[in-house]
């Protein structure tokens, strides 16, 4: 493997008031629930966020226990999951994208390291004034889904049809894929044909017939893929089609590309504002922040499996390169 130096959804929880304070008691061990759309700790993500936690001084089972919830794709366990973390109680929750009901009562602190549109969608007034109990970071994904179409036609420049993985669910997907569709359509590639799934079991329903009439595959940014990015680039590989993926974990585990935020960095930096939160910081108080790391990946070694050739001028453009 060769490497090159790297440049370096949240829907609310529906909280039951009362149940929880801002800040624990003193000389309580205080509990972190993690609500999260995987199936295991086992996540990069994770990783990334107990990193933060150590570098903080926390260590796990002595000053700080986390409690995970895992929706295991399944978002509409979200209410559920919510209700045994704050049944607990839990002091802060960090929430991996996972959709639930909002309760504007709710006195359990937020943390999202995966925010999508968090002021269109109400939950801030600006960056700067996060309302209610949520504060977190974005991953940009509205200002990047037409540079990843761009990439994609600099890369490819043949192609004349794109398909759009998308959940038709997942609250941000209709500007996502407006954007998308934008994109590609001052580029000269038409509509965009969307393939839906919905949950890990239409995703793992899906089969690569259903990218048939496209030249290329867009996968737009959402959580089931991301945890299940295994099984998305299986699918889209077998369809022998080049794709761009909106993380780079995605290229690490075998898609073509990827461009985006990178996701364990903002779980890094979670670790940061729940400290803080646990000291007696209002969400509130702490302005939604934007990332600071991009990752522009191209795995060679995936490009040789399919026959594809990347252009040189793709390949100076990327981070890093897998070969």
């Amino acid at each position: 493997m060769k490497r090159r130096i790297v440049i370096a959804g949240l829907a609310a929880l529906r909280i039951v008031p009362g149940m929880a304070s801002t800040q624990p008691a003193e000389g309580k061990i205080p509990r972190v629930g993690i609500l999260t759309q995987a199936a295991s700790e086992r996540a990069p993500m994770f990783g990334a966020f107990r990193e933060g936690l150590r570098e903080l001084g926390y260590v796990e089972g002595r000053n700080v226990v986390l409690e995970f919830r895992f929706a295991r794709g399944d978002l509409s366990r979200g209410a559920e999951l919510a209700e045994e973390l704050v049944s607990i109680p839990v002091d802060v929750i960090v929430n991996e994208g996972v959709p639930a009901a909002m309760d504007p009562n709710g006195r359990v602190p937020i943390v999202s390291p995966v925010l999508q549109n968090p002021v269109p969608r109400g939950f801030a007034v600006s960056l700067a004034h996060p309302v209610r109990n949520i504060t977190g970071f974005t991953l940009m994904h509205a200002e990047l889904n037409a540079k990843r179409v761009e990439l994609l036609r600099t890369a490819f420049p043949q192609i004349t049809a794109v398909s759009a993985l998308v959940n038709p669910t997942q609250p941000a997907h209709r500007l996502a894929f407006e954007q998308t569709e934008t994109a590609a359509r001052s580029l000269g590639l038409g509509n965009v044909q969307k393939v839906e799934a919905d949950s890990l079991m239409a995703l793992r329903s899906l089969r690569p017939q259903a990218f048939s009439g496209a030249d290329a595959v867009i996968v737009l940014p959402e959580g089931i893929f991301y945890n299940y990015r295994r099984d998305v680039v299986a699918l889209i590989n077998a369809a022998r089609l080049p794709a761009i993926y909106p993380e780079r974990d995605y290229a690490d585990d075998g898609g073509l590309m990827a461009y985006g935020a990178n996701v364990a960095d903002n779980f890094r930096r979670a670790a940061d504002y729940v400290d803080r939160i646990l000291k007696g910081a209002r969400p509130g108080d702490l302005p939604i922040q934007e990332p600071v790391k991009f990752d522009f990946v191209v795995n060679l070694k995936t490009a040789r499996e399919l026959g594809l050739t990347i252009p040189p001028l793709i390949l100076g453009r990327a981070d890093e390169v897998i070969e």
